[in-house]
Order: structure tokens, then sequence, then C-alpha cells
């Protein structure tokens, strides 16, 4: 398990001693951009913690992105906490952040990702852009040596990438909120066989002894459909699945799990993006709560009050502490099925052959 460690600011404390100052200069270092600061655990203090570092961003009178770091970074592990997902002012704040750590000196820089945006384009079909290797290639690019993220969407995702991808699991997270509300004899229920391996983490980090079922999607021109039922369900239902989107899928899922008996379903979606309107159906479909992480910033405005907000900062500050503290073995364990099934999963190679004057500053 991954010991807790605690942020502290780089600029406070009076730096009495030449050992304090030596260890500010030396900790690893988290930049973080505008929208991911609420991310970040609040407590200060701890010698082996990473620091929090200073960054500002602004734009010239043109247009074009500027960025000023304030911290010193050479030698250090560095680390870029936010993300690659529109508005695409978002990569290229990552990319341009990573690009000066790196310039300035970094010894390392990891990209921290809750959400991996573009992972969903991870197939090679002619003709088309494969997001996922783009993403990488940018990423390596801008210096980038690791990339930390939440549930990657697939491990084909992740081999797409040319730099080491740590995916962290949230059945921890998950678990603690079905054990805390007394859903430990429910039915859980992954909504196609991409779900299976993260439902049956739940399952195993919760304690649940009803076996996993799963539902057939099928998918057209016309959208998601759920054809049957593998296994059975009780009246009481979780779905586990890793992104709500438009809730397409989740609504067609719940639609047949209504059909199969279910009356009450709980929704855990691991990164809530919440985009257009389809998914307000759910309550209408059975669904008494969905709980979703604040991987995606904006989750907890966007999902309304039957949206419950699952805060991450700690996963991925104790696993980067971990990681720059050079025990990769306490931030990432092998996998125990085929699927991932471990806490956190270290996925690791180099992506397939086939896919083969200054403006002002603002916080």
């Amino acid at each position: 398990m991954v010991a807790h460690k605690q942020l502290r600011q780089t600029d406070t404390g009076s730096g009495r001693h030449e050992a304090g100052r030596d260890d500010r200069v030396s900790a690893p270092i988290i930049f973080a951009l505008p929208e991911y600061h609420p991310l970040l655990p609040r407590e200060s203090t701890g010698r082996s913690a990473p620091a929090l570092g200073d960054c500002k961003f602004a734009r010239f009178a043109n247009g074009e992105l500027y960025m000023r770091i304030g911290s010193p970074v050479a030698a250090r592990v560095c680390a870029v906490l936010g993300s690659l997902a529109p508005p695409d002012e978002q990569i290229v704040s990552v990319l341009l952040l990573a690009h000066t750590l790196k310039r300035q000196g970094a010894r390392r820089v990891l990209a921290l990702l809750p959400y991996l945006g573009y992972a969903r384009q991870d197939r090679a079909n002619p003709g088309q852009s494969l997001g996922a290797a783009w993403a990488g290639d940018l990423l390596q690019a801008a210096g980038v040596d690791q990339v930390l993220t939440i549930d990657v969407h697939s491990r084909r995702a992740a081999a797409c990438f040319p730099m080491p991808v740590d995916s962290l699991s949230p059945a921890p997270l998950f678990a603690d909120v079905l054990v805390r509300r007394g859903l430990t004899d429910v039915s859980v229920v992954a909504p196609d066989e991409g779900a299976l391996a993260r439902s049956d983490a739940v399952i195993r980090a919760a304690g649940i002894r009803t076996p996993l079922a799963r539902l057939r999607k099928q998918r057209d021109a016309d959208g998601v459909t759920h054809s049957s039922l593998v296994g059975t369900v009780t009246s009481r239902v979780v779905i586990v699945d890793d992104i709500l989107d438009t809730g397409g899928t989740l609504v067609s899922a719940c639609t047949a799990l209504r059909r199969a008996g279910a009356q009450e379903i709980t929704v855990f979606a691991t990164h809530g993006l919440f985009t257009g309107q389809r998914w307000r159906e759910l309550p209408a479909l059975g669904v008494q709560r969905i709980y979703t992480t604040d991987s995606i910033p904006a989750a907890r405005e966007r999902g309304g009050n039957i949206v419950e907000v699952l805060p991450v900062g700690r996963l991925i500050v104790d696993a980067f502490a971990a990681i720059a503290d050079g025990q990769p073995g306490r931030a990432a364990a092998p996998a125990h099925t085929a699927g991932w099934s471990s806490v956190i999963e270290a996925i690791e190679g180099p992506a397939p052959a086939e896919d083969s004057s200054l403006p002002a500053e603002t916080e």
C-alpha cells in the first residue's frame, strides 16, 4: 500500500536551517494547471512530501500561450497535473509546461493526467486518426518520461504511448462507498466486456459475494443497445464503468436491467464527462445515485444533485511520491488476473508497430 504523503508549498517556511533549504529544492514537485489545483490535498509540511510548484499562464496579445515557472526544478522529479481532453487549451498547456520543465533541467517529468483524453481513440483503422498514439507522441516530444492516470480506458490505448503508463484503479474508492452504504449484497453488473475487470476489482475490494453479471452490448449507426444479460441480478444493482459521457450506454444498460428485474440502480463511473442531456434519463430508469471522481474537475457542476464526486487527489499524490522515491513497487503492482484487478497497474511498452515585452500573468 502506498504510504500517505502531504503536499507542502515550496514558498512556505522560514528556511532557517540549511538542511531545510536543501529539502525544499530537491523534493519532487507538482505543477498543476489552474483548473486542477482543487484536486490536490490541502495539508502542508512533511519533509519527504511532494512540493507544490509555482507556475503562471498568460497569453500574448496575438493569443499565443505563455507560461513561467517560479520554483527551482533543476535535477528534481517534476510532475504536470492537468488534462489532454478538450478544451484544446488544456493539452497545449500540459505540453508547454512539460517542455519548460525539461528545458530548465528537470531530472524527470511525469504527466499526471487523471482522465486520459484521446484514450478511446485506440484502434488503428485505415484513413482514421489514432488519437491515443498522437497524444503519446506529443507528450514524448514535450519531454514527458512517464504518464500517471486513473482507470485508463484500455490496455490497447496504453500500449499506444511510447512511455510507461501507470493506471490507478478507483476500486478502493468505490468499494468504500458500497461498504459505508451497506450495499454489499447487491448484484454488480458490467455494461460490456470491457468493464468486466474493473467491475471484478470493485467486487473483491468491497467483499461482495454475489457473482458478477454482464450485459452483451451492440453498437450500430443508431447507437448502443444491450441485447441480453449473462447471469442474474437482484432488485438492487450496481453498474461499474470507466466513462460516463453522453450516457447512451448506461441508458441502454439500465433499460435492460429493469427488464431483468432490477429496481434500484447505483452507477459508478470513474470519469464523469456528462456531455449533452441523454444521461438525465437515468433517474427515470431506477438510478438512485451516480458516483464519479473529480478526474474531471467540472463533474460536480455538470452532474447536478444525483451525482456524488469522490476525490482522487490523495491517490495521485501518493502514487507520484512513491515513483519519485524510486519505489515503483509501492506505486504499481502486477495484475492478478487478465484484467485490471490490482489497485494500481503499470503498463509499459512501445507503441504497436501498426500504429506505428511579456503578457500580463494570471494564476
